[in-house]
């Protein structure tokens, strides 16, 4: 009886262990962006096995992939950045599109159209992906620090700010529509009960439990937050449990 229960008792650990490490990977999904997209030729037919690089500009890291028989490909988890797209296929010249933006939680379309050619040659796109969503049915705002700092948002003292008396950085929600906030006290978003959002930090649980609307226990620097993405509807799968607004 005593093995027959370790052995229960072990595989319940397993298990736990194995539920854990996956919702942490769900929740590091948080801080990062994807690029998809599908290769055609002239005659808008697909083309398999083409060979994929995405190079972020500003760090040098290159991400690579194919596309499929169907002609698709996909690069997940990408650090949010610029980045520049090649594509290379023998009989055709080498594909290029640079100035391409990836915000977070966001999947951009790229679809790429080859030309026959050789492989020498080169068709250069300088242009960022269209802001229409079609990958995703979430209504996001994504709100650059920068921004923040030229409006009159990011006030100190407890009227402004909050109890904390520092900066807030959920003072984003006043530049977003459908919003109610007193920071420290309530924040409402589309109507939704009042402090019932959910806050990540690269993909980290920030989420105050007790209080949600008070970051003061777990608030970090303003000026160490690039950009803050807000999700207000329609949230994906992997943003569950939450009611009024996902923070990233």
């Amino acid at each position: 009886m005593a093995g027959t229960y370790r052995g229960v008792e072990m595989r319940f650990v397993r298990a736990a262990v194995c539920m854990l490490l996956i919702a942490g990977g769900l929740f590091a999904q948080g801080d990062r962006g994807s690029i998809t997209g599908t290769i055609v030729d002239a005659s808008g037919a697909a083309v398999a096995n083409a060979a994929v690089l995405v190079r972020n500009t500003e760090t040098g890291a290159n991400y690579q992939t194919a596309s499929t028989a169907t002609g698709n490909y996909t690069l997940s988890e990408l650090p949010v950045g610029s980045y520049e797209l090649s594509a290379a296929v023998p009989g055709f010249k080498k594909y290029v599109r640079s100035g391409i933006t990836v915000l977070v939680a966001q999947t951009l379309r790229i679809d790429v159209p080859l030309e026959v050619g050789e492989a020498s040659e080169s068709v250069t796109v300088s242009a960022d992906a269209a802001l229409l969503k079609t990958e995703g049915g979430e209504t996001s705002h994504n709100v650059s620090s920068e921004r923040l700092d030229d409006l009159p948002v990011l006030g100190i003292g407890a009227g402004q700010a909050g109890s904390a008396g520092i900066r807030n950085e959920l003072a984003v929600v006043q530049v977003l529509p459908g919003t109610y906030s007193v920071l420290n006290s309530i924040i409402k978003i589309n109507g939704a009960p009042s402090n019932t959002m959910s806050i990540r930090i690269e993909g980290q649980d920030a989420t105050n439990g007790y209080v949600p609307a008070t970051p003061a226990q777990n608030q970090p620097s303003v000026d160490a937050i690039q950009e803050f993405a807000v999700q207000t509807s329609n949230f994906a799968p992997e943003y569950g449990q939450v009611g009024g607004g996902f923070f990233i």
